[in-house]
């Protein structure tokens, strides 16, 4: 006699969930920060500077008495939307490029092509700064700046997946039906190119919330006293010494962030963890 067997539902790792529940977290702080502290952003308390973690301060005070837990919690708005933004502007651009350089004719492609191996030679670093150097300091100037260093990365793996795409016999059997040429690539080539431009979103939000948070500590992006956690890295560089907390702990959240970021973009990619 057969036996039955029901399959069992498939169970996310505990890494993922872990790093869905980071993400989480964080884009709650970023949409309302009130909500998960009673100390100001900005606003220093007299008489508590640089006061080590503890029961009334979690993870301590500053050089002007500011909530380093505080800072945090509202600094992730600067961090988490200046890195949003510069991704979907990587992303659309890119994705745009991509799609013209694979459907556009040989001459646009050799063009996009060139533009793409100029913006991979130079350190994406070097560029932003460039970049933001020509546009002034400033969150949404970094943003800007990090979301064109994302651009070439975006627009290679676009052309890559609509080459590929395009070769498929479902796409053959649109056109030989009659489908208009922009109708395919938007209704067939499109959708199916997207998912791994997607997977790779998720790994460029890591990278940009680095690049938001070096040109923060390099004093390129938020100004103070605006809570920005590379600019809190480099305010408290002075006091390492003797108030370390001022440093780490937000070096602490840009890790977790970024790892969190990099685990979900492993899951989407397939890749077991």
């Amino acid at each position: 006699m057969a036996v039955m067997t029901v399959p069992l539902p498939r169970v996310p790792p505990a890494g993922l969930i872990l790093a869905v529940l980071i993400l989480a977290l964080a884009a709650a702080w970023t949409v309302a920060p009130g909500l998960f502290t009673a100390y100001s952003g900005t606003d220093g308390i007299p008489g508590q500077h640089r006061l080590a973690p503890g029961a009334v301060h979690w993870l301590g005070t500053d050089a002007l008495g500011r909530d380093i837990l505080a800072r945090i919690i509202f600094g992730a708005r600067q961090t988490l939307s200046g890195a949003v933004s510069a991704v979907a502007l990587g992303l659309v651009a890119g994705t745009a490029l991509g799609l013209a350089a694979a459907s556009g004719g040989r001459a646009l492609d050799d063009a996009i092509a060139r533009l793409i191996d100029v913006l991979l030679a130079v350190p994406p670093l070097l560029l932003s700064l460039t970049i933001i150097i020509l546009l002034g300091s400033g969150t949404i100037n970094a943003a800007i700046a990090v979301g064109v260093t994302s651009v070439a990365a975006f627009a290679r793996l676009a052309r890559a997946e609509v080459i590929r795409v395009r070769q498929a016999d479902f796409v053959e059997a649109a056109i030989v039906a009659g489908a208009r040429r922009p109708a395919v690539m938007l209704r067939h080539i499109l959708p199916n190119a997207l998912p791994p431009v997607l997977a790779l979103a998720a790994v460029q939000f890591g990278s940009a919330i680095l690049a938001i948070s070096t040109l923060g500590f390099l004093g390129f992006g938020a100004q103070p006293p605006t809570p920005e956690w590379g600019l809190m890295i480099a305010e408290g560089r002075r006091y390492l010494a003797t108030a370390w907390w001022i440093s780490i702990f937000p070096g602490i959240a840009v890790v977790l962030i970024v790892g969190a970021a990099n685990r979900i973009s492993l899951s989407l990619k397939g890749e077991p963890r």
